[in-house]
């Protein structure tokens, strides 16, 4: 059961920096930046941040995850897919919110728009998550949508999630780098960022927890031992999984046997 022990430490660990980090960010705009506001001026672009680590990070890494939860393997697939798509639609509609926060505040300041790493690879980002999203919808949620294609979408949309979270998490960092190189200025009040003032440093502690967030994610992921087993997956991408007397979601069709989650390591075989 070493494996299953790992899974579940990797999982706790993700809800953990997930909250950490949301709560850093937090702290980080209520303790130096003033909090949050919709007025035009510095407070307005604190939603920008807030949101956006809160959604596309910490929001979209818990969707990511979720399939992987050993305890759901019992639970409807549809259940899991709507509960993964209402996490997606929530941090698609923080994304909007953060995008709208931070060109407002740029053009109330005149601000350059998009000259930045940071703004090109966070809206290359934005424009695939909109794609992937919009995509996930119409094929794995609609029920008029042809199995085939499910199975063939499944893998694409599974590689490109991961590729866009990961995108995330990099215009996350470029951007609280950047924040703080344009904030901490001897002529604003405060010690120069190279001279790491309080501030830097925590903000630099809230950079590494979203790495490691990253990290935890990304290993549960790809992990393929970790994936619901083969036998489910096919009868649910063919739309066989119903409730069968006896049994459940995760059992065999008219048996009510359930089907055990295996985590394989080399060759040894793991039930949960």
């Amino acid at each position: 059961m070493r494996d299953g022990v790992v899974l579940r430490a990797a999982l706790g660990a993700s809800v953990v920096l997930g909250l950490l980090a949301v709560a850093l960010v937090a702290a980080w705009q209520w303790g130096w930046r003033g909090g949050v506001a919709w007025d035009g001026g510095a407070r307005h672009f604190n939603w920008h941040p807030l949101l956006m680590i809160l959604g596309p990070v910490v929001l979209n890494g818990l969707a990511m995850v979720l399939y992987r939860i050993p305890w759901t393997l019992g639970s409807s697939k549809m259940l899991l897919k709507c509960i993964h798509a209402g996490l997606q639609t929530f941090s698609f509609l923080l994304v909007v919110v953060a995008l709208v926060a931070v060109f407002d505040f740029h053009n109330f300041k005149n601000i350059p728009n998009m000259y930045s790493l940071h703004s090109w690879v966070g809206l290359t980002a934005v424009l695939l998550f909109c794609m992937q999203w919009a995509l996930g919808l119409a094929i794995f949620l609609y029920p008029g949508s042809p199995a085939s294609l499910r199975a063939f979408s499944k893998p694409i949309h599974a590689y490109l999630g991961l590729v866009i979270y990961i995108a995330f998490q990099a215009t996350a960092l470029m951007g609280i780098t950047e924040k703080l190189i344009f904030s901490l200025k001897p002529g604003n009040n405060t010690k120069a960022y190279s001279e790491l003032p309080t501030e830097g440093v925590f903000v630099n502690t809230l950079g590494m927890l979203l790495l490691a967030l990253g990290g935890c994610v990304v290993y549960i992921v790809v992990r393929p031992e970790w994936q619901r087993p083969p036998e489910l997956a096919a009868s649910e991408l063919a739309g066989d999984v119903t409730v069968w007397p006896g049994g459940d979601n995760n059992s065999e069709q008219g048996t009510g046997k359930r089907l055990p989650f295996r985590i394989e390591e080399g060759s040894q075989r793991f039930t949960l």
